[in-house]
């Protein structure tokens, strides 16, 4: 059964009713211009965060295979910030509207003209740090090579490869009055060139060079470990192509096109929900360029000609002499890895199951006496997943609800659902198929869920449904009894792996009774509209967080201490941004790992001095979300779904769940304080707008590994008791 609610009408009077109940009203926060010399950019925010990922690359403490990872990444990362940020700004821009950031009043013309110069100095950057890591590679037995280093008996090896194993799947589109210039799709690689014929008329030529038929990293034969690029080899050998040609220039181009679809705005009322979101993808598929990077200069008519035709700004055009993508780096790291280089590549780590639960006993009955806390990677996810198929067999449960954003390949989350409605639970799924990039998989999945029985819900019109969480309901004697689950990253396998994340599992019947209230909500399209444990956007997130800042700033006008502490990926909120610059210049100590943008600048005399910044990144991505408000004697301390972000407080489904239990506040309070302390991944943010290297002790602290260690250690200490029991 699948249950749709799109009802927008309704949702959106939800949103104007002014609440009847006591809370601060949401609030997106209106440019002050007295705090502008302590504020950052989103955009540009974020550029800094992309540089910091690109230093790992050439970071020499970072093992070598490692930084061809953060290489990569870096160029994944520009990728999508041009398909969405810089997508959404041109937007803006070409439609006419004058729309200014709230937090530097930039237009949306600036604010493009700034990213593009931001990103032509990061480009210079990023062939430093190529140039450095192929060096570098090549004492280790690796190179990427040109035509002008192979030998002639390589060049006809070669010339033999390209007509038996690439020519034959290649098609090349000569443009002219019958052959109009072809779509581009994004992110894709063409051979692009000017061809004169006998009687010198010019035409153009762009071949496709991205296929699933070929690979794109050709070994040469005569040279272990030595390579080239099927796209320079189909743009070395076009001559065989056009034989009744000359080529007279040529480049490989690639362009990211605009990817910000506006799922509301487009949405077909008269389609099923499901089939108006695949409708949906399918034109974000087709959508204008936003960039285009080049391999080699053209001339400026070749320039003009193909801005024309591809609907894009000359200032949009970015000569590249590094490869334009570099994916294929996976490729040199499985030759080293058969080449036996672990030197090259980061201690081996793997998540240890968490101590808190024993496997000879019902997690369930575990959770029951006391709550857990499971902290990915360090401690592995398949926990979680034995609670969920447990669940799916228990006799006692009545239902399971879970809120679903982003999946992996083969989900046993999925699989345990699935399981659960055949044994005749009632099982409510919603899955967010706006997640993006993620739509077409969520689409597949609902498919399986639908099919297997469960009720699945769509969310709400206009507000993205981001929340991790999930209740299972039991019928005691005693009546119902809860298990709920708030996480701050989704039920990913593959993700757990990869990702920093929490997991609270907890049996408190005031937080279980909540939860269902949410689920209750969701179902008929509204929104809470006041909680009393957990916190929920988009109506009883912010302004929660503003009271208990609040409450800080009343401590510290009062003399006494007060203490502000946040880890989060991004910080934009401007009302949030404004309650914090209050807080700090009322005495509030304020401590903040945000990871990625941060738009307030720390340190600013007369505003932001209480206030210090780190941000963290390393072999994981930091993903969890820490709240503390208040000292330690009477801190109030959440795990959030939620970034302090206008689009997380206030226009999504979001939660955050209190941490109760001493031991696991003693345990967070101990990773944030050690978070803090990162001198080898944490860079800490500066009164001018800077990111510095921190040095804090006689030998770094690497938090992320710490955290591993201390894993290891757990369940290290777990088995010695054990076998000394075992010995008695």
């Amino acid at each position: 059964m699948i249950i749709i609610q799109n009802n927008k009408k309704k949702t959106e009077k939800v949103m104007e009713k002014k609440s009847e109940k006591k809370g601060r009203k949401i609030s997106e926060g209106k440019n002050s211009t007295d705090t502008v010399q302590c504020m950052m950019n989103r955009e540009l925010s974020w550029l800094k965060f992309n540089e910091r990922v690109l230093n790992e690359a050439g970071n020499p403490r970072v093992p070598l295979a490692e930084r061809l990872t953060f290489a990569s990444i870096y160029q994944s990362n520009l990728d999508e910030f041009y398909m969405v940020r810089v997508g959404t700004l041109m937007d803006q821009w070409q439609s006419g509207e004058v729309v200014r950031d709230n937090k530097t009043n930039m237009t949306s013309k600036e604010q493009v003209d700034a990213i593009l110069n931001a990103t032509k100095e990061l480009s210079k950057k990023k062939s430093r740090v190529y140039e450095q890591l192929m060096g570098e590679l090549e004492p280790k037995g690796i190179r990427l090579i040109n035509f002008n280093k192979l030998s002639n008996e390589e060049g006809a090896l070669l010339s033999e490869y390209f007509k038996a194993e690439i020519a034959p799947y290649l098609s090349a589109y000569v443009v002219g009055k019958g052959q109009p210039f072809p779509f581009l799709k994004n992110k894709d690689i063409y051979a692009f060139a000017m061809l004169q014929s006998e009687n010198k008329k010019k035409r153009i030529a762009i071949i496709p060079c991205s296929n699933n038929v070929f690979r794109r990293l050709i070994e040469i034969p005569t040279r272990p470990g030595t390579y080239m690029l099927s796209e320079e080899i189909i743009l070395h050998f076009l001559p065989e192509l056009f034989a009744e040609y000359v080529i007279q220039e040529k480049a490989l181009i690639r362009v990211t096109s605009n990817a910000d679809i506006d799922t509301e705005t487009n949405y077909d009322e008269y389609l099923e929900y499901r089939d108006a979101m695949e409708d949906l993808i399918k034109k974000r598929k087709r959508m204008n360029p936003v960039r285009m990077e080049i391999s080699r200069k053209l001339k400026k008519n070749l320039i003009t000609y193909l801005c024309k035709n591809v609907d894009i700004d000359k200032e949009h055009i970015f000569l590249s002499d590094v490869p334009l993508d570099l994916s294929f780096v996976s490729g040199l790291q499985t030759y080293l890895r058969k080449e036996n280089k672990e030197e090259l590549f980061y201690q081996k780590r793997s998540p240890r199951m968490t101590v808190a639960l024993d496997d000879r006993e019902s997690p369930m009955t575990q959770i029951e006496r006391k709550d857990v806390l499971l902290s990915y990677p360090y401690e592995n996810i398949k926990s979680f997943t034995n609670l969920l198929y447990e669940a799916a067999r228990d006799d006692s449960v009545v239902s399971i609800k879970m809120t679903l954003y982003r999946l992996a390949n083969r989900s046993q989350i999925v699989d345990a659902m699935v399981e659960a409605a055949e044994n005749g639970k009632e099982v409510i799924v919603l899955v967010e198929l706006r997640a993006r990039f993620d739509g077409e998989h969520n689409i597949e999945y609902s498919r399986i869920l639908e099919e297997a029985g469960c009720h699945v819900l769509y969310g709400l019109s206009g507000y993205k449904v981001h929340s991790k969480l999930c209740l299972i309901t039991r019928k005691t004697e005693a009546g119902p009894s809860y298990i709920t689950q708030i996480g701050t990253g989704n039920y990913n396998e593959k993700t757990a792996g990869l990702y920093t994340d929490l997991s609270l599992i907890t049996a408190d019947k005031e937080i279980g009774q909540e939860a269902a209230e949410v689920f209750a909500h969701l179902m008929k399209g509204e929104f809470m509209e006041e909680t009393k444990r957990l916190l929920v956007a988009p109506k009883c997130l912010q302004n929660k967080v503003l009271d208990m800042m609040d409450e800080e700033i009343t401590h510290a006008k009062n003399g006494e201490p007060a203490y502000i502490g946040v880890k989060i990926n991004s910080l934009t909120d401007k009302t949030i941004i404004d309650k914090m610059i209050e807080a700090s210049q009322a005495g509030v100590e304020i401590e903040m790992i945000v990871r990625g943008i941060c738009c307030l600048i720390p340190g600013v005399k007369g505003y932001t001095e209480n206030i210090r910044v780190i941000s963290i990144v390393g072999r994981l991505l930091e993903h969890s979300r820490i709240y503390r408000f208040g000292t330690k004697d009477r801190e109030k301390l959440y795990i959030a779904s939620a970034d302090f972000m206008t689009r997380n407080t206030i226009r999504r489904v979001e939660v955050a769940a209190p941490v109760y239990d001493p031991d696991i506040k003693e345990r967070l309070v101990s990773m944030f304080e050690t978070m803090m302390k990162d001198d080898e991944k944490g860079k800490e943010l500066t009164a001018d707008g800077l990111y510095i290297d921190r040095n804090l002790g006689k030998e770094k602290l690497n938090s992320q590994e710490y955290f591993y260690e201390e894993a290891y250690e757990a369940v290290r200490l777990r088995n010695e008791q054990k076998d000394k029991k075992a010995s008695l």
